[in-house]
């Protein structure tokens, strides 16, 4: 059953200053549930921000930030961190958990709902309170969607890509108070952090992308998938991927879109070499435009897509490549 008026949770962490998109994505998903649980939405915060940055916490609708910043503070030591956001969910008792699928959140939440004897749910894609006030947890499987619910233990955790739910528009009306929390009391990590390199990436990020190119199995070789690399330098597309792709080795975990990757909402998406995969699928349900190439005229693709292009891609996509350049010229 629902706890009543106690709070929402969001899990928000500072990445290079700022808080990431996806926090704010689910602090507007959290003050509609809040609403109607009338409930407080609250966060805690990992790190340290800018006065500017925690007012965009409270105009997204946080009441409450929780700061979790304190000298020889390390965001990767999770193990600290997990004692730390449980020893806070003990005391404060939400009935709800929000916690974007970055690498930090993705870590930390099997880590608290372990510690919190309580359950999680994983890659969410939509979140909706049943006639109880339980959470709906909806994710995708055996080919279309099932919901999961946490209905005797609290808080109800589930983790959300950013791109799922919109990023509230602000209210400069609302405001709330910052409280600090302590440090923990034993600081002795199995992990210590001995030097953190930032790799910048190539291309255009693929959340924010207006074109995007896909590539899957399809490709049929490195060469193949070097072709498909291409096509979207020449149509300055993002460049994403499915799991078989990344399994291959020839492109990087970061590039995957789908269930367990990214959500993008391109103005185009071009799917090559894809069976249409509902893990992958449920990734570019926000592009406006879909194309896909693939030589099985039958492939479950061509049921989702506007647009259907029945060619063997490794001999289509050169062909495709030259005539565009010839455009372009």
């Amino acid at each position: 059953m629902s706890n009543g008026s106690a709070p929402v949770w969001v899990l928000a962490e500072e990445q290079d200053g700022i808080v990431p998109e996806v926090c704010l994505e689910l602090l507007g998903k959290a003050k509609e549930l809040g609403d109607l649980l009338g409930a407080s939405v609250e966060v805690v915060l990992l790190g340290d921000i800018s006065e500017d940055q925690l007012m965009k916490l409270y105009h997204a609708g946080a009441t409450i930030v929780y700061k979790v910043f304190y000298p020889g503070f390390d965001k990767f030591q999770t193990e600290i961190l997990a004692e730390v956001i449980s020893s806070l969910v003990r005391e404060h008792q939400p009935q709800i958990m929000l916690i974007g699928s970055t690498f930090l959140g993705r870590e930390l939440a099997p880590l608290l709902a372990a510690k919190l004897n309580t359950g999680l749910t994983a890659h969410c894609l939509d979140l909706i309170l049943d006639d109880r006030g339980i959470l709906e947890q909806w994710i995708p499987a055996y080919g279309g969607l099932i919901s999961i619910t946490c209905p005797d233990e609290r808080p109800q955790i589930a983790t959300i890509a950013r791109g799922v739910f919109p990023a509230p528009k602000p209210d400069a009306s609302l405001t709330g108070k910052q409280v600090s929390v302590s440090p923990p009391d034993n600081d002795k990590s199995k992990v210590k952090t001995l030097e953190i390199i930032q790799i910048d990436p190539e291309g255009v990020p693929l959340e924010e992308a207006q074109t995007v190119v896909a590539g899957g199995a399809g490709a049929g070789s490195l060469e193949g998938w070097k072709d498909i690399e291409n096509l979207a330098e020449v149509l300055n597309a993002a460049l994403g991927s499915t799991r078989p792709v990344v399994d291959e080795g020839w492109i990087d975990l970061e590039t995957m879109i789908g269930q367990s990757g990214k959500m993008v909402h391109p103005d185009l998406y071009i799917g090559v070499g894809l069976s249409g995969e509902q893990q992958h699928m449920v990734g570019i349900a926000g592009a406006k435009v879909m194309v896909a190439i693939n030589n099985d005229p039958d492939s479950p693709i061509f049921q989702q897509v506007d647009l259907g292009i029945v060619e063997d891609c490794r001999e289509f996509i050169p062909i495709f490549i030259n005539k565009l350049k010839e455009n372009k010229g």
